[in-house]
């Protein structure tokens, strides 16, 4: 085992770009390689003064047999791989094994976590470091860089005492990394999960090509439509700022008489029809919609992130949830507009020819033309076409298998069509009484969208339920009937609860069903899937719960994603039920991405359950994916899997 920690220059921001882009430049280099076999005393090489890699760790680097290891070790493979122009393999990442067992993401907060306690000195000592010798500087009057002159780089040379504490720095965490992946060793993961981290990193490195021109064009669009409606703002109002809502709230209540408190997306509409009699409201608010609509960030990451041969790469974070689902990077693939204009060969076209006058004649708003077009700026190599797939109502089709809910098996086994089977359930009415449009169909849908996962009224609610026209008080009554014609589904959301109580407090092993059970191991509470992988819960406990006086709460500690502190979490039943769904979804997902990789498809992409494949353009192999997609997956045998999907010249929403 090879455990590596290296230390690098780019003029490229790491954190903005990704480390595709960052070694793409002509001016990255490895600084410093630090390194120990097994469990031997760590060494340094100093790359920048010239030293070379001694034989043993190149032969090292090469070996398949050789375990490489380094937390976020896509960092550390995909540098050495650039700078030593090699392919190495069998690289097994600290971060991503943290990540599973339901640790937070850094070297730092995980050792913290498992009790290897961070020197904070030495810590910002080697951020500073970082600063100094890893980042260029700006050509500025600066005690500390005046020796620059006309230069970005410090020099090793020009400061010595500082390069040698930063030598030190690699190899503590070297030293760091070694210890935590000692420490989490005992727990073991199942083969399939490193043949697909592998698989990741393929498609990572894979990348999907970016139409360069287009983006450009399209932030130019912008750009000179953001200018035309600032002036038409400033004509109207007086006012300077179309982004400033203070003076536009003081506006309307000078011009008007109106207090008006809150101006949102969701809102504008509403009072351009209030204030209806006062035309220059109408056009300033009319003028912040178009430009709140305005969303050219995505085309300007693409052009910041693609590399040379046109390509972007590394948009997809391994084990991004505590599910072991994946999070988008960089461009956020998982979070793209959806596209809904019938003829997006047109609004591409125009985008790309980066006309507006143009683009304004043919639509009412162009800046909702522009965020449509950002998921078709994603094209396939010339001579390719993109294969898009995805399971039909994965989740709905998860839980129904593993509650073990037959009426809904059934419906998936035969015309699939849930949201008219779920309402003929609730309101026991003949399915083929209810129409696409029907408002018994609608009340099907919400419910089934909302109440999965033992959502009440205020699920209801925020899936929209209201916007539909339902009002509040027949709210209650939706959930009743849900969940009275779904049975097994709550009884699902109950056990789960119990059964997990039960292995917290008697640190034991339980049974939730057949292929899912609770246990308690080392402090954490795992819950096994039917896949054999395990979802992770750090130090849980039961509390005294704080609403419902008598009754307990499950609690376990997690990283906040909006503070980013590592803090006690409430759960409940249904929603460790939503993490078994959405896991074993992922793992399905993960079945079908290694049985198609194996059959030679080249994956570039995937979003939540859809896979995008490059693929040559005189083949037909939609069906033959469609059907390896859906066949059964061993470990889930009556689980009812269905695919669909699409070829397209770019990538869309079918």
């Amino acid at each position: 085992m090879l455990a590596v920690d290296i230390e690098t220059y780019s003029d490229v921001s790491l954190t903005e770009n990704g480390v595709y882009k960052y070694v793409d430049s002509d001016n990255f280099m490895i600084l410093l390689f630090a390194y120990a076999f097994d469990d031997e005393d760590v060494a340094i090489v100093d790359l920048a003064k010239g030293e070379k890699l001694p034989k043993r760790v190149t032969s090292a680097l090469l070996d398949k047999n050789v375990v490489k290891t380094a937390f976020n070790a896509q960092f550390e493979r995909v540098c050495i791989n650039k700078f030593f122009n090699i392919k190495t393999g069998n690289w097994d990442c600290t971060m991503i094994k943290a990540l599973s067992l339901g640790f937070p993401g850094s070297l730092e907060s995980v050792g913290k976590v498992i009790g290897i306690e961070p020197d904070q000195q030495k810590l910002m000592t080697g951020k500073n470091l970082i600063r100094i010798f890893s980042v260029p500087h700006k050509i500025k009057k600066d005690k500390q860089i005046s020796f620059l002159k006309d230069r970005v780089r410090v020099l090793p040379e020009e400061r010595p005492a500082e390069w040698e504490q930063f030598k030190i720095y690699c190899m503590r965490d070297v030293e760091t990394e070694r210890a935590i992946r000692n420490k989490l060793s005992r727990f073991k993961q199942i083969p399939e999960e490193q043949k697909l981290y592998e698989l990741d990193q393929t498609i990572n490195d894979r990348g999907v090509m970016i139409d360069l021109e287009m983006a450009a064009n399209a932030i130019k669009i912008d750009t000179e439509q953001t200018d035309r409606l600032t002036d038409i703002y400033r004509e109207t109002t007086g006012l300077e700022n179309p982004n400033s809502l203070t003076e536009l709230k003081k506006y309307i209540r000078t011009r008007t008489g109106k207090i008006v408190r809150s101006i949102t997306k969701g809102n504008l509409k509403e009072l351009q029809e209030k204030l209806k009699e006062y035309p220059d409201v109408v056009t300033a608010l009319g003028v912040r919609q178009r430009l709140s609509k305005t969303s050219i960030a995505k085309y300007q990451k693409m052009l910041d992130i693609t590399c040379k041969d046109g390509r972007a790469r590394g948009l997809l974070k391994f084990y991004g949830a505590s599910t072991g689902r994946w999070a988008g990077k960089l461009i956020q693939v998982q979070n793209l507009p959806q596209n809904h204009i019938k003829d997006l060969d047109t609004a591409r076209k125009l985008v790309k020819s980066g006309d507006l006058d143009f683009l304004e004649m043919m639509y009412n708003n162009p800046s909702d033309i522009l965020s449509q077009c950002i998921r078709p700026t994603i094209i396939p190599a010339p001579g390719c076409k993109f294969l898009v797939s995805d399971f039909s109502a994965i989740e709905a089709r998860v839980i129904a298998w593993l509650a073990g809910e037959q009426w809904r098996l059934d419906v998936f086994k035969t015309h699939g069509k849930i949201y008219e089977a779920s309402a003929s359930q609730m309101f026991k009415v003949p399915i083929e009484q209810i129409t696409k449009g029907s408002s018994l169909r609608q009340k099907g849908k919400v419910s089934e969208l909302a109440l999965g996962y033992q959502g009440a009224a205020g699920a209801l609610i925020q899936m929209g339920a209201l916007k539909m026209g339902l009002s509040e008080e027949e709210l209650p009554d939706l959930v009743k009937q849900w969940r009275t014609s779904n049975p097994k589904i709550v009884r699902f959301w109950y056990e789960t609860e119990a059964a997990v109580m039960e292995a917290i407090e008697n640190r034991s092993t339980v049974k939730i069903k057949d292929n899912l059970k609770a246990i308690y191991k080392s402090g954490i509470l795992f819950i096994e899937l039917p896949s054999g992988r395990r979802l992770a819960y750090v130090k849980p406990r039961l509390l005294d719960h704080d609403k419902f006086p008598g009754k307990q709460k499950i609690v376990y500690q997690q990283l906040n994603p909006t503070t980013y502190k590592w803090e006690d979490t409430d759960t409940y039943g249904g929603k460790i039920a939503e993490n078994c769904v959405q896991a074993t979804a992922r793992d399905c997902l993960a079945h079908s991405m290694l049985k198609l990789d194996r059959a030679g498809y080249k994956i570039v992409m995937h979003v939540h359950d859809e896979l995008i494949i490059e693929i040559p353009e005189n083949t037909n192999e939609l069906e033959k994916v469609c059907s390896l997609m859906g066949e059964t997956i061993p470990w889930a045998k009556g689980l009812p899997l269905r695919a669909d999907g699409y070829e397209c010249r770019y990538y869309m929403k079918d």
